[in-house]
């Protein structure tokens, strides 16, 4: 069995998807389907369904990734050791975030990092929570931030922060002229949702349903800085963690807090055993420098 079709194969089932898997891997797509078509073909047996151009894990898919993921843990390891070996004397940390902090308060580290450490290179990532806990649990990444959702067997984790939600909407909404808002204030408003599974829309869904309100769902996404890009091209108001709206990164929407309050909760993992330790302490201080800056000006 060739490990670059099992590596290949790890990739689609932390991605969920054979163009992310490409991407993850620097390859092809055809690259990717021709090493998982060539896996299945030795191994006898189907390692997902095709359902509308969708990769859709078997039973026996399931299966046989528990066991290569318990395996290529050692290997991912040996494999980061032997690219810091030879990149001795410049070092490289890998930093794996989830989309809320991602785009404001990590890139605000990496920058303040880069100018203390010029020589060290930071391969940096913005994906789902799940996929990060994947990349540092796997010993591939350094650090990760993730939502408090994810399962954290298998790597070292505390709470990083615990932001307050804020409403955000369009400058001429006419709830933009409120101090705070009420779930009583978005009763029949077109609403911007996160995704049902989401640990904050959980929570905001008890607190409507606590003070007798339906919101009119309009959207949902995983993402907030996608609720605050489709609230300035006026399609409603929503929810979001204040780090998405960092450094007025999207222009036409003003950011209200929501009362009761709701609290997003971020983590900020490790692996068990992680290397490179000096440049880690020094970007997680940068990290934690970021937060507490954006803290301030919320």
């Amino acid at each position: 069995m060739n490990l670059h079709d099992v590596d290949v194969f790890n990739a689609i089932m932390i991605t969920r998807g054979a163009g992310a898997a490409a991407t993850l891997l620097d390859t092809s797509q055809p690259a990717i389907s021709r090493s998982l078509a060539k896996l299945e073909a030795e191994l006898g047996f189907k390692l997902f369904d095709r359902i509308r151009g969708r990769l859709v894990a078997t039973r026996e898919g399931e299966l046989f990734h528990a066991e290569v993921k318990a395996n290529l843990v050692g290997l991912d390891r040996l494999k980061l050791r032997a690219a810091q070996i030879k990149e001795v004397g410049t070092g490289t940390i890998r930093v794996a975030s989830l989309s809320a902090l991602g785009h404001g308060l990590v890139p605000r580290a990496i920058v303040a990092f880069s100018r203390k450490h010029p020589q060290v290179r930071i391969s940096y990532q913005v994906r789902t929570s799940n996929v990060v806990r994947d990349l540092v649990a796997s010993g591939s990444f350094d650090i990760g931030l993730a939502a408090d959702e994810v399962d954290t067997s298998g790597v070292l984790h505390s709470v990083f922060n615990t932001p307050r939600a804020v409403c955000v909407m369009p400058k001429n909404h006419r709830l933009a002229e409120k101090a705070v808002i009420t779930p009583t204030d978005l009763a029949d408003e077109a609403f911007l949702a996160l995704s049902p599974e989401d640990t904050v829309r959980v929570a905001m869904d008890k607190v409507f349903a606590a003070h007798g309100v339906r919101p009119r769902i309009l959207i949902e996404t995983p993402y907030g800085l996608t609720i605050a890009i489709l609230a300035a091209r006026g399609m409603g108001i929503g929810l979001v963690n204040p780090s998405v709206i960092a450094d007025r990164m999207i222009a036409g929407i003003i950011a209200t807090p929501f009362e009761p309050a709701v609290h997003f909760r971020a983590l900020i993992l490790r692996p068990p055993d992680g290397i490179n330790a000096a440049l880690i302490t020094d970007f997680t201080a940068e990290l934690y420098a970021a937060r507490n800056v954006l803290s301030a000006e919320e």
